[in-house]
C-alpha cells in the first residue's frame, strides 16, 4: 500500500464547524478513513470528523500560493 500524506492525528479540542459534503466526497472521505487506520495501525478507522481538520491543515501547509501570500 502507498504512504498516504495523512499520518497519525493528535487528540486536540476541537472547535465544531457544520458543513455539508458532496456524497462522493464523503465515500471517499470513508475509504481514507479505512486507509488511514490500516496504515497507522489502528484497530479502527477514525470518524470521518476527525480526518477534514487534519487534511485541511496538511493542504494549507503544503499550498505554496498561500504561502507566498500569507
Amino acid at each position: 500500500m502507498a504512504k498516504l500524506k495523512l499520518g497519525p492525528i493528535e487528540d486536540d479540542k476541537p472547535v465544531k464547524v457544520t458543513i455539508e459534503l458532496p456524497a462522493l466526497v464523503h465515500r471517499d472521505l470513508i475509504a481514507y478513513a479505512r486507509a488511514h487506520a490500516a496504515d497507522t495501525g489502528l484497530a479502527q478507522p477514525l470518524a470521518v470528523e476527525r480526518l477534514i481538520s487534519p487534511m485541511l491543515e496538511r493542504f494549507i501547509a503544503s499550498d505554496r500560493g498561500f504561502k507566498r501570500s500569507a
